[in-house]
């Protein structure tokens, strides 16, 4: 292949990214979710129940609470990315590129993330192909970990009831709890598989991708295999010197944004069930039904989960959230921690791409 040609493709790869994240891609997730939430309405609300709830000084704060939250969840990731990217980004930009980051998560299958937009988007910000590649693939490690650490240990603190309200066994969860042994099963194996590369033997990873890239029926993502072998390669090279000190306050970072992610159900549940006990045993309760629907949502085929979360949203918590109020419930949270996101990228996303292109522009 000819230089141009190469070229040439380089830039198609990159118009079908930012084709990706361009903020009319809103509306597809915007819609679904509406939908969701119009049927349950339809079926649930209670209007007199919802007319009757106080807008007090208890509910308002517990609500600022939840969006306290956020935004230490946003500063803890941003955080993550500074420290990863090895102080080359101001504060601000760590910010701005998180919102980016999100967004694309927000507007992509939930199972596909935002990851191939991370690489994209790190590349235009002048980082190594080796902290680039380091970025994203210790990202997908670590917060593998979070989880398959985290909803075990949740499980044997709480049990079955951790996972849905009413199960004394694990027979009781029926397809909810193999539903999510495969996925956690689907999740161990993923992040193990870039741990192996990342760690302990990049090249053999390569050359195993490849291989399995040779049979007749694959041999379409033979090229995409050695960019991804190569990635690990140079990520592996980058991350392996690094001190214990520096491992750990990378997990910091990580728990402390996932935490205040499932934390934010706790307090919207709080703020419009003032009868919610705050014992730890029980706030435990709701933060491991949050994560553990979570688990559920992020192999949601719909962008962000959307419809999905909605709609397994009062089955999960109706031992703590009357359904009557459920919907309402549901909204807000979906407003906090995903809608949010969709209405920063319209107004950070635009301004974003019109600088990558006006750089591109500038070098040739």
């Amino acid at each position: 292949m000819t230089d141009n040609g190469s070229h040439r493709e380089i830039s198609q790869k990159e118009a079908r990214i930012l084709e990706s994240i361009k903020p009319s891609r809103i509306i597809i997730p915007i819609i679904i979710g509406l939908v969701a939430i119009g049927y349950l309405m339809w079926r649930q609300l209670d209007l007199e129940e919802f007319k009757a709830v106080e807008w007090t000084t208890w509910v308002w704060f517990w609500i600022g609470l939840s969006l306290i939250l956020l935004i230490i969840r946003h500063l803890a990731y941003a955080a993550r990315l500074k420290s990863l990217a090895g102080g080359t980004f101001s504060w601000m930009k760590s910010i701005e590129l998180i919102f980016i980051w999100e967004f694309s998560s927000a507007v992509s299958p939930t199972s596909l993330g935002g990851s191939v937009v991370a690489f994209f988007m790190l590349a235009q910000e002048k980082l190594s192909a080796a902290r680039t590649a380091t970025i994203v693939v210790y990202t997908i490690i670590i917060d593998t970990i979070f989880f398959i650490v985290g909803i075990p240990l949740l499980y044997m603190m709480f049990g079955p009831e951790g996972i849905r309200p009413g199960a004394n066994s694990f027979e009781d969860l029926a397809a909810w709890g193999w539903t999510l042994v495969i996925l956690c099963f689907a999740m161990g194996a993923y992040g193990a598989f870039f741990y192996y590369g990342m760690f302990i033997n990049p090249k053999k990873l390569k050359s195993a991708l490849l291989w399995v890239t040779s049979f007749r029926w694959l041999s379409g993502w033979k090229e995409k295999a050695a960019e991804l072998g190569d990635d690990i390669i140079v990520a592996s090279a980058d991350i392996r010197g690094k001190s214990m000190s520096y491992h750990l306050s990378i997990m910091f970072y990580t728990a402390a944004a996932w935490s205040c992610r499932f934390l934010i159900l706790n307090c919207l549940i709080i703020a419009f069930v003032q009868t919610t006990p705050l014992d730890l045993f029980n706030q435990g309760m709701l933060y491991a039904r949050s994560e553990n629907m979570f688990m559920i949502m992020a192999f949601s085929p719909t962008p962000g989960g959307s419809g999905l979360a909605e709609i397994v949203f009062g089955g999960f918590l109706s031992d703590f959230l009357p359904l009557t109020i459920a919907v309402l419930v549901a909204l807000l949270w979906r407003i906090i921690t995903y809608y949010v996101y969709l209405i920063a990228g319209v107004l950070i996303v635009p301004n974003w791409i019109r600088k990558v292109l006006n750089r591109r522009r500038q070098a040739t």
